[in-house]
């Protein structure tokens, strides 16, 4: 479940990710009041659930965005593992540069309080770990994003005509006080059914490795709208013993409708 919500957290709110189809130019993909709500299914199971929100932010007199996610195990899965995760990303909106990340845990028993501020000019990090009372300052990459602020960042620069099905993407991420680069493989369109109705999506699959939890390489799949918003509306991990999957439940406050193909009756 810990891995589960870190990639989902990345991708809707996690690993993150976006490709651009037939927007026009200068429409924006997203703005202030979006709020976003996944239901995290493993079999047939309802596991989990995430959010993540947009709202006005300040730093230092700067007026950003912030971007707060949300995940939490429910029902069943929360008796035998409880999951309270709080991320905060606040980046500015142009070109979606990440300035603080927060993360505040509680997994299992596990737990961990981190606060991030970036500096894009010395390329630059510093580390507060709240828990330890320890202050890290670590070099970062170029055009560097945080676990929230890379889907933004792709979500408003990403251009479908510069990828080929089959090509790699690569976002620099800084997270937990590491630099990773995070390789996302385009496969092209697919048209899903969800609650919405059918919905022609984005399909990325990031490289994984096989692990005591993933099977490997193509054990995650992620579906964004084809469509302005490239909202995440499904993710699935296939693991060693079943699945799971995350599909968006509600939405609100997205500045473009949804292109749907077939709405459900």
């Amino acid at each position: 479940m810990k891995i589960t919500l870190l990639y989902l957290q990345f991708v809707f709110f996690s690993i993150n990710l976006i490709f651009s189809q037939t927007a026009s130019v200068g429409l924006e993909p997203f703005k202030a009041g979006e709020t976003l709500e996944y239901r995290v299914h493993y079999g047939i199971f309802n596991a989990s659930y995430a959010s993540l929100t947009l709202s006005n932010g300040q730093v230092d007199g700067q007026e950003l965005l912030l971007a707060s996610g949300y995940g939490k195990t429910i029902g069943l899965a929360r008796l035998f593992f409880k999951v309270e995760d709080y991320y905060s990303s606040y980046f500015e909106t142009e070109k979606v540069e990440p300035k603080i990340f927060k993360r505040n845990i509680y997994e299992g028993g596990y737990t961990k309080n981190l606060e991030v501020r970036f500096n894009s000019e010395r390329m630059e990090a510093t580390v507060n770990n709240i828990k330890k009372g320890t202050t890290d300052i670590i070099s970062t990459k170029n055009n560097v994003q945080d676990l929230i602020s890379s889907l933004y960042y792709l979500r408003k620069n990403f251009s479908q005509d510069d990828i080929k099905v089959g090509d790699f993407f690569t976002i620099n991420m800084f997270y937990d006080s590491k630099n990773r680069e995070l390789a996302l493989k385009y496969l092209g369109k697919e048209v899903i059914r969800t609650k919405y109705g059918k919905i022609e999506c984005l399909k990325l699959m990031p490289a994984t490795n096989r692990s005591r939890i993933f099977k490997g390489e193509g054990s995650i799949t992620i579906w964004l709208t084809n469509d302005v918003n490239k909202i995440p509306i499904r993710v699935q991990a296939d693991l060693l013993v079943g699945s799971i999957k995350a599909d968006l439940n509600e939405y609100s406050g997205i500045v473009n409708p949804l292109l749907i193909k077939q709405k459900s009756l």
